[in-house]
């Protein structure tokens, strides 16, 4: 099985073009490779029942939490011109492969 390359990293700010937060725009804090999904901060909330338990210390009750997004359905917001944008790749003089903003060509870091 070939390893999956994204064009969207960890800690990269995304926004969601599909569902019911579709255009908020949130941090990616996770990436599921084997599923293509991603988790991103504060969306997809959804409510979990659980059961205590004692001996970990974990309370019972109905808990808030993020549930992950399938990955076509984020798209990257570029830092400078603050749109969603698509990803391109270039080398730069030191050789270093770097990604791009395709509307505004500025390096994303």
């Amino acid at each position: 099985m070939e390893a999956k390359n994204y064009r969207i990293r960890k800690n990269d700010k995304v926004q969601i073009l599909t569902g019911k937060d579709k255009g908020k725009v949130g941090k990616v804090l996770r990436i599921y490779k084997k599923k293509d999904r991603v988790l991103i901060e504060k969306i997809n909330m959804v409510k979990r029942h659980t059961k205590g338990n004692p001996y970990a210390g974990q309370a019972g009750g109905i808990i808030e939490k993020e549930a992950p997004l399938h990955i076509s359905n984020v798209m990257l917001v570029c830092d400078a011109c603050t749109k969603p944008t698509r990803v391109g790749y270039k080398t730069t003089e030191d050789g270093k492969k770097v990604r791009y903003c395709k509307k505004c060509n500025e390096i994303i870091k």
